[in-house]
């Protein structure tokens, strides 16, 4: 268990995307993480698919606490996660202490409301691709790009890449 002592925030919110919210959550803990499910306020989620996620709480209970990593997952959830100021501000506090944000798919637009992107190598669905480059970002299409403490990624199809890379990212963290 490569993770063993990490803590890892994973946001939920109404329509995420199932695999990107399920397959790093899985992955992470099965390293041995510690993953903490933080939402807008509803107790449970339900995915676009059907899947649902509990949460631990609101993004606001969890501003104060430190997180090795924080990931954002896709589907249409990042449209109502980057209007939260609380979950705006641990993806700022998080990326400003060196600690691993990732996000995948439509989860750049709360990186892009956190105003972390500008100067950075990012991906993301493409959809977003013009968001993210109006923002500052520099776009590559690729499974996985990594910049520094910041792992971007497209689809459902790049959750292997993705998670390899935040696996690999917080192993080498002091923290």
């Amino acid at each position: 268990m490569r993770l063993t002592d990490k803590k890892v925030l994973i946001f939920a919110a109404p329509f995420f995307e199932d695999l990107e919210f399920w397959y790093p959550k899985i992955r992470l803990e099965e390293e041995g993480a510690r993953v903490v499910v933080a939402g807008l306020g509803e107790k449970v989620y339900q995915g676009k698919k059907g899947l649902t996620a509990e949460t631990d709480g609101p993004a606001e209970k969890f501003v104060d606490e430190p997180f090795d990593a924080v990931v954002i997952p896709g589907g249409w959830g990042p449209d109502k996660l980057r209007l939260n100021g609380s979950v705006l501000e641990i993806v700022r506090r998080a990326d400003a202490a060196n600690k691993v944000v990732a996000s995948i798919c439509h989860g750049g637009w709360v990186l892009i409301s956190a105003g972390i992107v500008e100067g950075r190598k990012v991906t993301g669905y493409i959809s977003t691709k013009d968001d993210l480059v109006n923002a500052g970002a520099i776009y590559e299409d690729a499974p996985v790009v990594v910049d520094g403490n910041l792992i971007t990624s497209r689809v459902p199809a790049d959750l292997p890449a993705f998670c390899r890379a935040i696996i690999e990212t917080m192993e080498k963290q002091v923290s």
